[in-house]
């Protein structure tokens, strides 16, 4: 086997495994974040499409290379928010509203995962979490009310959605928690950028930054809730068995009494 033959089998490998692809991820993202400072288009639309693609191929290969199954709605909600991310770059009314859709549909499976993985089994923790995010719901929403023209219902209908996310990702413990506000953060932005008001130094940079560190986070904290929920599952399993092992059978007519 060449030189060249071995260097392409070796890094056609770390490309396919979890590591390989999550620095694809890492890579990418920093390129795009280069491209949003630098004020390169061409870089910025090539490597945006990329983005979630890898993420989501990452998370189904960490999955994988651990023995288990990835979350069924993980890969959906990363490639339904790569649809939003290319229609959201054509730069029209019309894609605008169907990028915020998909991100919508993105949402309703992150909710439905998160929910799925007991992410609000803690009543009293849910209902302090999610009063909180209420209040900065109603509160962002009624000050950009005025200046949102015909996008206010969408603008709201959507939030809401990102704030129940942001709700639920915080049961699964403080990295999920720390993706959903991120997340909510980063659209929050967006939305003061469609309302006209006054744009931070470098605030599609920030949106951007705060976004692929949000699904990083998100991604990753379904991740370890799944192995978590397994590993405790297995313990069950395991500590049941000796429990059994060591119970007394049923006597049988005539048997002697297990005490005799």
């Amino acid at each position: 086997m060449s030189i060249r033959t071995t260097t392409r089998a070796v890094l056609g490998g770390r490309l396919r495994s979890a590591g390989g692809l999550l620095t694809g991820y890492a890579t990418t993202s920093a390129a795009h974040l280069g491209a949003l400072l630098t004020g390169t288009p061409a870089l910025r639309h090539a490597t945006k499409p990329a983005l979630m693609p890898l993420l989501a191929a990452h998370s189904v290969t960490r999955a994988t290379e651990a023995g288990r199954r990835a979350p069924k709605l993980l890969a959906p909600a990363l490639l339904l928010s790569a649809g939003g991310d290319v229609l959201l770059q054509l730069g029209n009314d019309t894609a605008f509203l169907a990028g915020m859709g998909s991100f919508a549909a993105a949402h309703v499976c992150y909710v439905t995962m998160f929910v799925g993985q007991g992410a609000l089994t803690d009543r009293r923790r849910t209902m302090v979490v999610a009063a909180a995010y209420a209040t900065a719901w109603v509160t962002m929403v009624g000050r950009l009310w005025p200046d949102l023209g015909d996008l206010r219902a969408p603008v709201a209908g959507y939030s809401l959605l990102l704030a129940s996310t942001a709700v639920a990702s915080a049961g699964l413990g403080a990295r999920g928690g720390l993706g959903g506000a991120l997340f909510l953060l980063s659209d929050t932005l967006i939305a003061t950028k469609l309302a006209k008001w006054r744009e931070l130094p470098g605030h599609d940079f920030w949106i951007m930054a705060t976004y692929l560190l949000a699904q990083y986070l998100l991604a990753s904290g379904a991740l370890r809730a799944a192995e978590e929920r397994e590993a405790g599952a297995d313990g069950s399993t395991a500590a049941a068995a000796p429990a059994a092992a060591g119970a007394p059978k049923a006597a049988g007519p005539g048997a002697a009494p297990a005490w005799a």
